[in-house]
């Protein structure tokens, strides 16, 4: 997979409003309603990036605060990969949401 260029990563964003392009990632933060359903939510993405072979870094900030970041280290930067485990992980936040 190759790396995206801004533009392409500009355009791709416009069909992720939540996402946000910060150090070199697509990032997504949520706010969730409990330490335990983040820790749901965070097992609820396992499935879904071990069938794409694409792992995010996910860090929990202040006990219900979830912090997703996608980038593809091989390519150094952001690829469509990013994108589509991205747009994955979007159909599952509707479930968690608070």
């Amino acid at each position: 997979m190759v790396k995206l260029t801004q533009d392409e990563i500009k355009e791709n964003l416009k069909h992720l409003k939540n996402w946000s392009y910060k150090e070199n990632s697509i990032v997504r933060y949520l706010k969730l309603k409990d330490f335990s359903t983040a820790i749901k939510f965070i097992n609820a993405i396992l499935p879904v990036a071990e069938e794409l072979e694409h792992h995010p870094d996910i860090e929990i900030k202040n006990y219900n605060e979830v912090v997703i970041k996608l980038t593809t280290h091989d390519e150094g930067g952001v690829t469509q990969y990013d994108f589509q485990l991205a747009r994955r992980i979007e159909e599952l936040v509707k479930d968690f949401s608070s």
